[in-house]
């Protein structure tokens, strides 16, 4: 599935079964718990964190994609088509980036 075809996949999914979308500072708010669900999960699998029974079933691939689903509607509701942005970002990146981790001897 290409971004463009999760953004519309969300938006038809949230104008039939979910009704509408939730405001933008809500949407961002979910984000915020989304993001903080992926770092429960890093902390007890990579971390040093023990894990509680709830937190066995929890699965890092899920909880990433509760976050993209999160930002997808962000996109959505902004009116930002996900694809030219990324593509605009790698552009960015690779102008101002160019030699900075090349060059980084922490990466070494």
């Amino acid at each position: 599935m290409t971004i463009q075809e999760a953004q519309e996949k969300i938006d038809n999914w949230i104008n039939t079964t979910g009704v509408r979308y939730f405001s933008e500072l809500t949407n961002m708010a979910i984000l915020t718990e989304e993001v903080g669900e992926v770092a429960r999960v890093m902390a007890r699998q990579f971390g040093d964190q023990s894990a509680k029974d709830s937190d066995k079933k929890r699965e890092l691939a899920d909880e990433l994609a509760d976050v993209m689903w999160v930002v997808l509607c962000i996109a959505n509701q902004t009116g930002i088509d996900m694809t030219v942005a990324l593509e605009k970002n790698f552009e960015k990146k690779n102008i101002r980036d160019a030699t900075r981790h090349t060059n980084n001897p922490k990466l070494k």
